[in-house]
């Protein structure tokens, strides 16, 4: 059980994402005359936190499977056809006109906005308490402001321009504000103070209630904000400059955070994705998720319940899968160093990754499932063609990550779908290492980004324990090691930091937006599928379209109910 669960209240709110829902007062509604003391109040900010992971697979604001690593170089659909779902095959077809007219991403910005209204009721609840009564209404606040950046970001990254609403409006005046009133600097500066007056009202720490957002998780939040708004794009989100003032402000949070000695990279990789292990020292926010607390079915993580394979302890639906691309791009050369240029050459296959194949980075086994391998550090149950559904269309290498074992306490089968209790990690460590990195090199300082960079490598080198074989052999050929200083110019230095961003956050789902951010996601993406061409003939006619498919198109039905107030987003 975690010690800080997120429950559910049941309370529905004013507002959501479609201003329709504005106009009726349905039943069950609270208005803020109905919760006036501190107790009801604390449990409104309960119901905020418990928003940002309600959520299934058709309306996911925590996994970005199907939006960010789908949509890369990083993953292939799956499922039992291209068909199967067949919305998200659009999604990896680059044919992105037809999410405007419905499903997963509208339902997503629905869930978005559904969220941001229980933290704008509880903030404006919040401010008719009197701090004297409740000596938490400030640090309370801090957290709502939290949440609603955190929803916001979401909402950025996906759409781009998406109206901005906060506890300062009435009902009437929501259904007045177009997602094209503010700039794209303007939005992130909106997302920006949210975080930063978190910064200003939060305590370092929340002892015995890791799930609550705090000072130093507020800091590195603002500072992944401020790395993305560092970038600045215009209208067809082409990156125009780089923001020396935005990566310096990135440079002074990280720091703190590293500074302050609160966190630290797990020792093993892997035990960032297995159970037990949650709000550990480098998880710095997570959504918080729990199993038989007393509800019907626990408080299960349910965005990625279709990725689970046909093995026997599970049985459906092998979504989200390993491209070959991206197993590639675990090869090493004979120092260990990726093969920046080179590796893509030849697709490693089953044959390669033997303990004497290829040499390969050890986080490519816990990141999919090869065949023969240890499956999520289970010696005795090894990875199989036979759990797949349909390798000839999408290849042979599985999903590992974000599965659990089936005999975990944290697993349960709801219906033909998988959850679980392990938490999603939406900000580690790794990351904020990697932040600083980033901004170093830009700023022309990449020698200071070295040993961050290393010590992402140190620790993947170190990862190998739970991968290997019941006799204690090693699978695959691992062969991995750290950068040296002769060569580390400022282009070579900014390569190695996206190669070790792709590996370290692989299947997590932020390649697309990575790539948006540094401005190179078409000449990417056109790139990868040239070749994945010759391997997956379903991706034939995909075409990544520069100017248009860095970011989903705006919900047609918000565009049709604010009677064309929203604006679309170029070239759909």
């Amino acid at each position: 059980m975690k010690r800080f669960i997120l429950i559910a209240t049941g309370i529905l709110f004013l507002t959501s994402s479609c201003k329709k829902y504005l106009d009726v007062n349905p039943q069950g509604t609270l208005t803020e005359t109905d919760v006036t003391s501190p107790e009801s109040v604390d449990g409104l900010v309960t119901a905020a936190y418990a928003a940002i992971g309600n959520d299934f697979w058709t309306n996911s604001i925590t996994s970005m499977w199907a939006y960010g690593s789908v949509r890369s170089d990083d993953a292939y659909k799956g499922g039992g056809s291209v068909d199967d779902v067949g919305e998200v095959n659009t999604y990896e077809q680059y044919n992105l006109l037809q999410a405007s007219t419905g499903g997963l991403i509208w339902n997503t910005w629905e869930n978005a906005y559904k969220a941001i209204s229980r933290a704008n009721f509880a903030l404006r609840s919040l401010q008719n308490i009197d701090a004297a009564e409740f000596s938490k209404k400030d640090i309370r606040m801090g957290e709502l402001r939290f949440l609603r950046g955190h929803l916001f970001f979401v909402l950025k990254v996906l759409f781009k321009k998406v109206p901005y609403i906060d506890e300062t409006l009435t009902d009437e005046e929501i259904i007045t504000v177009s997602n094209d009133v503010l700039t794209n600097d303007q939005l992130w500066e909106k997302i920006a103070e949210d975080f930063q007056f978190a910064v200003d009202k939060l305590p370092e720490t929340q002892p015995g209630e890791p799930g609550r957002a705090n000072k130093l998780s507020a800091k590195a939040y603002l500072a992944k904000v401020r790395l993305y708004q560092a970038y600045t794009q215009d209208e067809n989100h082409n990156v125009t400059g780089k923001d020396a003032a935005k990566l310096n402000e990135v440079v002074t949070l990280t720091s703190d955070i590293i500074n302050s000695g609160n966190y630290q990279l797990q020792p093993d990789f892997g035990e960032n994705f297995l159970d037990g292990y949650d709000n550990g020292p480098e998880s710095i926010f997570a959504i918080q998720y729990s199993i038989n607390d007393g509800t019907q079915i626990g408080r299960l993580s349910m965005s990625t319940s279709l990725n689970y394979s046909l093995a026997p302890q599970y049985g459906c639906c092998w979504f989200h899968l390993g491209s070959q691309n991206m197993v590639n791009a675990f090869g090493t050369d004979a120092v260990g160093l990726p093969k920046f240029n080179t590796f893509n050459d030849v697709a490693l296959s089953d044959a390669d990754l033997t303990p004497t194949g290829a040499f390969v980075d050890p986080r490519l086994d816990h990141t999919v499932g090869v065949q023969g391998h240890p499956f999520k550090y289970q010696p005795n149950i090894l990875y199989d063609h036979s759990w797949e559904r349909v390798p000839a269309l999408y290849g042979g290498f599985g999903n590992m990550k974000e599965q659990q074992a089936a005999d975990c306490a944290c697993f349960k089968k709801v219906g033909p779908f998988y959850g679980s209790s392990k938490n999603i990690d939406i900000i580690r460590y790794a990351d904020v290492l990697l932040w600083k990195a980033e901004a170093l090199i830009e700023l022309g300082r990449h020698a200071e980004a070295l040993p961050l960079i290393n010590e992402i490598r140190t620790r993947a080198k170190n990862s190998t324990a739970r991968t290997r074989f019941a006799n204690g052999t090693a699978p695959s050929n691992y062969r991995i090691s750290e950068y040296s200083g002769a060569g580390w110019t400022q282009d070579y230095a900014r390569t190695a930091l996206q190669w070790e961003r792709r590996l370290e956050f692989a299947m997590e789902g932020p390649r697309l937006f990575d790539l948006v951010r540094w401005g190179i996601a078409a000449e990417t993406l056109n790139a990868y599928l040239a070749k994945e061409k010759t391997r997956r003939a379903y991706l034939a006619n995909a075409v990544f379209t520069k100017g248009r498919d860095e970011y989903f198109p705006i919900p047609q039905r918000e565009i049709d109910f604010t009677k064309g107030l929203y604006k679309q987003n170029p070239k759909y």
